[in-house]
């Protein structure tokens, strides 16, 4: 916390000095529309591009990402080399998509989403399962950049649902969704799920209520009612082979917001989700996905408070319908949110199908495995950060992100040696991050960032160069750092 309040008075300090300043920014004309809208459906796009440097990390590989932005990840794979690369993503997934929103009388709308997430560096679906089978029995020196996802190559592997909506009665969809947790962290994040400056952007950890590929849920329905500033919503889904959940899960959000403060807390269960192992454990050659399935219960509480300041000197760079109607304003928001995930062995145990994509899961005696847990894993999340958004186009962002897992072998004295021994010892994760993004017109940002990350223990456990590590890397040390800049620009219709 200390570090986020210094964060904090950084970002006020050199945005009053910005400020002071009254400097007008360039304009960059805009010959795009404002959307593209016909009879309720939207056409949108985004391509994400930059130049990332990273002191420890990997090649850029088929993965979602493209790169393995933070060590916070099951692939074990960091071997101290610097990263000098093109890479995609840096703000956010690229994708492409239709939005629906369509009147049909009486109040009631049809409204629904297709997107799918695309590399935008290969023009490829995204398909973070592939990247394990490229990498299947490579050792750690020769792998590209891995990672689980539930985007795996499926021809809509983002949101894709349709559904009825009433002001009066709420918003019922069905389809694959979002789950509740994913939705209020992309609120309540202050880098707004950045894959390359943000753990709960990076990793699905928290978003899937502690499994990756459960953070979109298919086969399921979501119901959303608001009055006045409260709203509530429930999930459900019932899972299946080759969806991330092969039982059932159900969800529930309720918060407020009221003038500039914003709250939700969540709540998450279920059940035989899919958790993919480090591709290194894997047969070269091999076209399967090694697993562990669990059990997960997941709630959280996440806040922000956004102050008006008033408008600055300088002009919007892009003048808008709403600009005229109100002065632009100078805004400062201060995000903060706590999660809770625990993880225990399913209460059905699976025994062969499929992960996210249709990609089928390696069957032997031990997988896949249902008994990964000796007792309940536990991860408790702490984020906090500060935004300042000038009117006029530029924002500010500081953020610093935690984590802690509990002891989850049978006794302490099957973790010697800091816990970096094996990855069920308790351990640490911190991250502080840094990034200017600037909006030269509606449709053009640019931006620059870095960010520090840091695992410690057993969440450092396996990296090459501790106790935990395997085939020929292993060493003493109980913690692995990675230190990443990324410069970039981003294109939305």
């Amino acid at each position: 916390m200390k570090r986020a309040l210094v964060f904090s008075l950084a970002m006020a300090s050199m945005a009053a000095t910005a400020n002071a300043a009254d400097w007008v920014p360039p304009k960059v004309p805009d010959p795009l529309p404002d959307s593209l809208t016909w009879y309720g459906i939207t056409l949108y796009a985004t391509l994400d591009y930059g130049y990332a440097f990273q002191t420890n990390g990997r090649p850029v590989g088929r993965v979602v990402s493209t790169l393995e932005y933070i060590p916070f990840t099951t692939t074990r794979n960091y071997t101290g080399q610097s990263i000098s690369t093109i890479a995609g993503n840096g703000l956010q997934q690229s994708n492409i998509g239709l939005k629906i929103d369509t009147p049909i009388g009486m109040g009631w709308n049809i409204v629904g989403r297709l997107e799918t997430g695309i590399d935008p560096l290969s023009g490829e679906l995204a398909n973070g399962c592939v990247s394990f089978i490229q990498n299947a029995g490579i050792v750690y020196t020769q792998q590209n950049s891995n990672a689980d996802s539930g985007r795996c190559g499926q021809a809509l592997n983002g949101p894709a649902y349709g559904g009825i909506s009433n002001p009066l009665y709420g918003t019922l969809t069905v389809g694959r969704q979002q789950s509740f947790q994913l939705d209020s962290i992309a609120k309540y994040d202050p880098m707004t799920l950045s894959y390359a400056f943000s753990l709960l952007g990076y990793s699905g950890t928290n978003s899937g209520s502690g499994s990756t590929q459960a953070a979109r849920w298919d086969n399921s329905a979501k119901y959303i009612y608001a009055y006045g500033p409260v709203h509530a919503g429930a999930m459900f889904s019932d899972g299946g082979s080759n969806t991330g959940m092969f039982g059932s899960g159900y969800g529930f959000d309720v918060g407020a917001d009221y003038r500039g403060f914003s709250i939700d807390a969540v709540y998450t269960k279920e059940h035989g989700a899919v958790n993919l192992q480090t591709a290194v454990n894997d047969i070269a050659g091999s076209q399967t996905l090694a697993a562990n399935i669990s059990d997960n219960t997941e709630w959280s509480v996440m806040a922000k408070y956004t102050w008006n300041l008033g408008g600055s000197a300088a002009p919007a760079p892009y003048p808008t319908k709403a600009a005229q109607a109100e002065p632009p304003s100078d805004r400062v928001t201060v995000y903060a949110g706590y999660t809770n995930i625990s993880q225990a062995n399913p209460n059905t145990p699976i025994f062969f199908g499929g992960a996210a994509g249709g990609f089928p899961l390696t069957v032997s005696a031990t997988l896949p495995d249902n008994n990964a847990f000796t007792t309940t894993k536990v991860l408790q999340f702490f984020w906090t950060g500060v935004k300042y958004d000038f009117s006029w186009g530029l924002s500010l962002v500081g953020a610093y992100y935690h984590v802690n897992q509990n002891n989850y072998v049978a006794d302490n004295a099957g973790c010697p040696l800091g816990g970096a021994s094996t990855v069920h010892c308790a351990g640490a994760f911190d991250q502080v991050s840094f990034l200017a993004d600037y909006a030269l017109n509606k449709h053009l940002d640019v931006y620059a960032g870095i960010t520090y990350a840091q695992v410690q223990n057993g969440l450092a456990s396996a990296f090459p160069g501790t106790p935990g590590a395997k085939f020929g890397f292993a060493g003493t040390g109980t913690s692995v750092n990675t230190t990443s800049m990324m410069t970039g620009f981003r294109i939305r219709i």
